[in-house]
């Protein structure tokens, strides 16, 4: 099984990507991933978007960690960032992160400067 999108690694321990399926999940599972970010709010995309709680059951389902992170545009506060980074800095990785497209994941990831790992 693939994925149903294109995967962006920004880092070893960092990719983004567009919108995943509840399949997804457990492709990028097997690929080693280790935690999903969904920077998509719920129902953007329509009806046919899965859901956060969809992806998140797969996640759980596939020993992934997940977190719900919407952004809606890619101007993001100084506050998410600081957010953000603390996020990435706790969960397992790699790290997967996904909205629409992938540029508002990718925003993020730039925001944070690059930074994903625990502090030094």
């Amino acid at each position: 099984m693939t994925l149903s999108v294109s995967t962006q690694q920004l880092c070893p321990e960092f990719t983004v990507c567009g919108q995943i399926t509840v399949d997804d999940v457990a492709v990028l599972a097997r690929q080693g991933y280790r935690s999903i970010i969904n920077n998509r709010p719920d129902g953007e995309g329509g009806p046919s978007q899965p859901t956060s709680a969809q992806i998140e059951a797969a996640a759980k389902a596939a020993g992934m960690a997940y977190v719900h992170f919407p952004v809606a545009t890619m101007m993001v506060t100084p506050q998410q960032v600081m957010h953000y980074q603390a996020l990435c800095a706790d969960l397992p990785h790699p790290i997967v992160a996904f909205c629409a497209a992938g540029g508002r994941a990718n925003v993020l990831f730039q925001a944070v400067g690059c930074r994903v790992g625990r502090p030094a």
